[in-house]
Order: structure tokens, then sequence, then C-alpha cells
């Protein structure tokens, strides 16, 4: 299924399931925070909550379905009577209503069967839809169920009021391919909105996101910087940038203010981003390649994938033991030195070495006093 002109919502989780991080717990300012930081950058859905968590956490998705931000929020209860009652009058418009639906879920966790799984989605769907709610179906474990059963599971939520289906790889096993036609069978049978929600256990989750939306899913779960459990979720960054460059595909979110959301969430989460974090890490648009530094200076499509301003962001140039004369010239020409090909050529010696045995770049006072040293 074409992708192209087609508008797929993204379902940021991050204050539910990127909570969710071992050692990872916000404040109710730091939600605050991070949901108006993601309404700002235009992200449209929002999953903020457990209600079955206690007061506490009702009260913070209160303060939250309160701001009166754009994006609408959706809580997360398990598709039980006992959760449903503690959703009711949060202020949210969207509820996901999870159900184990493997064989491995529903018998060795719930002790139950694939009848009374189907029966609970038949009851409760309709009861949620009472409540005022717009039903999301959660299938915990889709990855593991039984094609022909999850066919079943989809035609029972449509049947009972459902609007959407989330397919969970709720333990990380998916592939691309195999999910692709996953997908594309449940959309050439269901009417239903799909949402695909992948974790990250063999580093496949935002390749997984991208190979459902081009089998017909609807809607995409993210986190900011890929946080959640275990190995964490399709990042938002990975996703918003894929489904746009890729597809073609328009998600409304502008991502030229997501550096200081995703700084934000580092802080907030406890979690260092790492300096080659694909999009927003430190160094992913450093460049210290004396070829690569050259082509970009000529014409920056020489060696850009991803324009840097798309994430407010632009090209930083390094220099270190992989640079060449056209980088010296420039770094030393942004300190107001005026180099020749051949001075530059005689200051890559001492710019290696002193790579070699600082490890880092040269600062502004080394390179001047390269210069000088030069000169004398």
């Amino acid at each position: 299924m074409s992708t192209s002109a087609r508008t797929i919502v993204i379902n940021d989780t991050t204050l539910r399931d990127g909570e969710q991080s071992a050692g990872v717990a916000f404040t109710t300012e730091e939600k605050i925070a991070i949901a108006c930081g993601l309404d700002r950058i235009g992200a449209p859905e929002l999953e903020v909550g457990v209600p079955a968590m206690g007061p506490e956490e009702r009260e913070t998705i209160q303060a939250l379905t309160g701001l009166g931000l754009k994006a609408r929020m959706m809580i997360w209860c398990r598709m039980r009577d006992d959760d449903l009652a503690d959703a009711r009058g949060l202020g949210a418009p969207l509820i996901d209503l999870s159900m184990p639906v493997s064989d491995q879920q529903i018998s060795r966790k719930l002790g139950r069967s694939r009848d009374w799984a189907l029966s609970e989605i038949a009851r409760l769907t309709p009861k949620a839809r009472d409540m005022g709610f717009e039903v999301c179906v959660g299938g915990e474990d889709s990855s593991r169920a039984d094609p022909e059963f999850l066919k079943r599971v989809l035609e029972t939520a449509e049947r009972a009021g459902a609007s959407r289906f989330r397919f969970a790889d709720t333990v990380g096993v998916m592939e691309p391919f195999g999910l692709y036609e996953r997908i594309r069978a449940l959309r050439e049978t269901s009417g239903l909105d799909l949402e695909i929600h992948a974790h990250d256990d063999l580093g496949l989750a935002a390749a997984n996101s991208l190979a459902a939306v081009r089998a017909g899913a609807t809607h995409v779960n993210t986190t900011v910087l890929g946080l959640g459990e275990r190995a964490g979720n399709a990042p938002l960054e990975e996703l918003a940038v894929g489904l746009s460059q890729l597809y073609g595909a328009e998600t409304g979110v502008d991502l030229r203010g997501y550096p200081a959301l995703a700084e934000l969430v580092a802080s907030a989460s406890g979690c260092a981003v790492s300096p080659l974090k694909s999009l927003v890490g430190a160094k992913v648009f450093s460049h210290e390649s004396g070829i690569h530094v050259d082509g970009l200076l000529k014409d920056a499509r020489n060696y850009q994938g991803v324009d840097p301003a798309r994430l407010g962001r632009r090209h930083e140039f390094v220099l270190g033991k992989h640079s060449g004369a056209a980088g010296v010239i420039r770094a030393y020409a942004e300190l107001g030195f005026e180099l020749g090909r051949e001075d530059a050529r005689a200051l890559l010696p001492q710019i290696r070495r002193f790579v070699e045995l600082n490890k880092r770049p040269p600062s502004a006072a080394d390179l001047a006093a390269f210069h000088a040293v030069g000169r004398a």
C-alpha cells in the first residue's frame, strides 16, 4: 500500500511506556513539561498514563488533560472492570484497553482461554464506549499470537464498537518482512484503524514500524529518544523523519524544536543520549574526514542524507586525525586567520599529534597557538 500523501498518526507514549523504562520516574511537573513540548512540535496523540496505578497517577492525568493542549490524550488500561472504573472522569477522550492475545500470555499469564479473551473484549469495549471513550483494543503480545485468532480478535473488537486495534510486538521479536505480511493480512480483513507498537529488543523497532505503515497501519506508537521497557520503543525522531523523508507521509510533527525536548526527556529520565544516536546525538552532524568536509563545503548534498535543519541543527566541522586542508582553512577562517592551502597542510601534522595525545579536537586557543608557533 502506498504511503504517499497519507497522514500517519503518531501516538507518543513517552509518558506511559517511556516512563516504564527501568529506573525512570517522571514528576508531575516533568510530565507537564514533556507533554507541552510534544504538543509544541505537533505530536497529535499522547498516551499519558495508567489510571490503575493509583490516586497520584490519576491526579497527574487530570493535570495533563486539563492543559488545553491540541494533542488528543489516551489512557492505558487492562481489559478489566476495575481498571475502567479508575479511568472514569479523567478527561481523556481515548482509551487503550489491553488484552493479551497470544496463547502464551492468555494461558500462562492469565490462566484463561481464547474464548474468554474474546468474550471480555466483547463485554468491556461497549462499556468503555458508554463511558464516552473512543476505544483502541490493545493486543498485547500480538506478534506471538496465532494469526487466525488475531483476526477473530479484530472482528470481535470491531463488532463491539472499537475504532482501533494496537498490534503490540510486546517482547520485540518481529522483523520487518514478517511484520509487513502480518499487518497486510489484518488490513485486508478489518476496517479498524491499525496501530503498531514496536519494541527495540532486536534493534528493529523503527524498521518494524515503517514496515507496518507500508502494510497499512494508520497509527504508530513512539517515545522520545526511544525510551521504554527493556531496549525501548520506536524513537519519535526516527519515525517522524523516516515517514516523511522515505515515504512522503504526513505526520504533522515539526522537529525543529526537538533538541530541547530531547534534552528535557534525557534529563528527566536520567538516560544519557549517546553522541552517536541517530538524528539527535551530539556527533551525528559532525564531520572530520577531509574528503567529507571538502565535499560538504562545496555542496552539502554531497554528504548529507538528512538535512540537520529539519531538527533545528546544523553541520559542524571538527578538526582531527582525518582532517584535510579544506577543514583547517575553514577552522582558521572562523578565528579570523586567512590560510593558504600549503600553510594548512603544514599545520596538519601538529593537529593530528594533538588529537592522538589529548583525545579531543583542538580548541580555538590551541589553534591560535599552533599558528603562532608556525609563524615563529
